[in-house]
């Protein structure tokens, strides 16, 4: 007995499988101004309490670059005339399916366009690449007004040019400013210091202000 039932429920199920076919619905998804809207999911959902269109529930499919879809689904004759909806970015579209004028097309799917009665999102600057892009303009805009700036003065137009102004030592002899590398022939001849004696003055000139530096 238990062998009869279990051959019956065997046959059932493959006359349902056999019964099943693809059924597809094509179509171009569009915001309310008509542009598309481009790698976003269609889903099946389906009407509260309609069981017939629960085994749909959860199909799948993707818009294209152009907002085109197709979803693909394993229709059954006795579920002819079930409602699915196809929902996108929030919104339903009801979906009668219609096996019989399904069989009647000739590239073997249904048509159905969707236009979304919202608007398209604002663009925005790509996330993180489009804040390093504005960080990256308002430091070459910072830069290139310093850099206009400086040319305006001799010394910034110098600097430019690749010259670097000379630093300049205070001589504790005479309190005059001196250049550094003069600062030797300067203990010579103005104050007669002899080559050596001139050499420590220049050391301790250098160290004094490198110890300034670092405080």
């Amino acid at each position: 007995m238990n062998k009869v039932i279990l051959m019956l429920m065997t046959l059932v199920v493959l006359s349902s499988t056999a019964s099943a076919e693809t059924y597809r619905v094509s179509g171009e998804a569009t915001y309310s101004d008509n542009t598309p809207v481009s790698f976003h999911d269609l889903t099946v959902t389906c009407q509260r309490g309609d069981s017939e269109c629960y085994r749909y529930q959860g199909s799948e499919t993707m818009t294209d670059a152009q907002g085109s879809f197709t979803l693909v689904i394993d229709a059954a004759d006795e579920d002819n005339g079930t409602e699915i909806l196809l929902t996108l970015r929030g919104e339903q579209f009801s979906h009668i399916i219609d096996i019989d004028v399904y069989k009647m097309t000739t590239d073997s799917r249904m048509i159905q366009d969707l236009q979304l009665s919202q608007e398209p999102p604002m663009p925005g600057f790509g996330g993180g690449a489009g804040c390093c892009l504005i960080l990256f303009a308002l430091v070459f805009i910072s830069t290139l007004l310093r850099t206009v700036a400086g040319l305006a003065t001799p010394r910034g137009r110098a600097a430019f040019q690749g010259f670097k102004e000379p630093n300049y030592h205070e001589c504790p002899e005479c309190n005059a400013s001196i250049v550094q590398h003069q600062l030797v022939m300067h203990f010579i001849t103005v104050h007669d210091y002899d080559p050596l004696e001139a050499g420590e003055a220049t050391g301790l000139v250098l160290r004094k202000s490198w110890s300034t530096e670092e405080d």
